[in-house]
């Protein structure tokens, strides 16, 4: 228990002298995770359509080869930056790139290079998610689009990609909070992120575990309030569970089939049509069979 109360002191003096510091680190770490996130759906997003662009042995030579070729090189690229860590991938951008280039190409924003490496690393696991997502897709969703004169651009814009985006949603929620626990390794080129914040005050003060349980707390804070808001927008993605079926539907009074609400259809019981063929077969029914004889003398 008095341990407890050292830690407990130990950690409100480190974020009495460095709070800034941690807060500005958190700041940082929550940009960087936020921006890197959403460059990198987008290039999972360009990245998955075109591996599922369609050919056929029908279609030309030329079509056929780039396509293929694209998928290569983007089968290349996700297995390289999802099969290497993300901090030899920030060494490499950062360090590799001005060295195998004689400094013709390195990086004077730090902000620029965590991005770069962030998005790029996010990229490639959001490529093989989108993909999953547009093969998720009910294949009779692509017939029916085309059915109605849609072409490929067309159907992937207004019926494949609006499903997919919910299908994958749970992933992108989890790549975001994975970029928030993943920057901590941008401290190696010189990003202050918040894990960048923890080792400046633990080369200050030499308290590594007090200054490692204010990490912990402040990492668990942000993924947990993350999760809370990604789990709120699914719920709004999902939509109300009360709806209303229309009624005004123009494919359906074209038909001739639509009725009003309040007349009902021909095969139900609120039917006027309906009401009427049971008055008339009720009051036949009632003549009984001098009538029918009747009816028959006079014919």
């Amino acid at each position: 228990m008095d341990r407890l109360i050292q830690l407990g002191a130990d950690m409100a003096d480190l974020w009495g002298r460095y709070g800034g510091s941690y807060l500005n680190g958190i700041k940082n770490t929550l940009i960087l995770a936020l921006v890197a996130t959403l460059i990198g759906c987008l290039i999972g997003f360009i990245c998955g359509i075109l591996q599922t662009i369609p050919y056929t042995k029908s279609d030309s030579l030329v079509k056929r080869f780039f396509l293929t070729l694209i998928r290569v090189i983007v089968r290349i690229y996700v297995e390289v930056f999802r099969g290497t860590p993300m901090v030899l991938q920030s060494v490499f951008v950062y360090y590799g790139l001005p060295y195998l280039s004689n400094n013709a190409l390195k990086f004077d924003n730090i902000w620029m290079a965590a991005i770069l490496v962030v998005s790029i690393n996010t990229g490639a696991y959001m490529a093989e998610s989108v993909r999953g997502g547009i093969m998720s897709v009910d294949t009779g969703q692509t017939e029916g689009a085309k059915a109605i004169g849609m072409n490929h651009f067309q159907t992937m814009v207004y019926v494949i990609l609006p499903q997919a985006v919910r299908n994958i949603m749970p992933q992108i929620g989890n790549n975001f909070i994975i970029n928030i626990k993943d920057t901590s390794v941008m401290f190696i080129i010189g990003f202050t992120e918040f894990f960048a914040a923890h080792r400046a005050a633990v080369g200050a003060t030499y308290q590594y575990f007090p200054s490692a349980a204010i990490e912990m707390i402040g990492y668990l804070c942000m993924t947990l309030i993350s999760s809370f808001l990604l789990r709120k927008l699914e719920k709004r993605l999902d939509g109300s569970d009360s709806y209303e079926l229309a009624q005004a539907d123009q494919l359906v009074m074209a038909a001739g089939t639509y009725s009003y609400p309040d007349r009902g259809t021909p095969f139900d019981e609120k039917s006027v049509e309906f009401k009427d063929g049971i008055g008339q077969e009720s009051e036949n029914s009632g003549n009984g069979p001098e009538d029918s004889e009747n009816r028959r003398e006079k014919e």
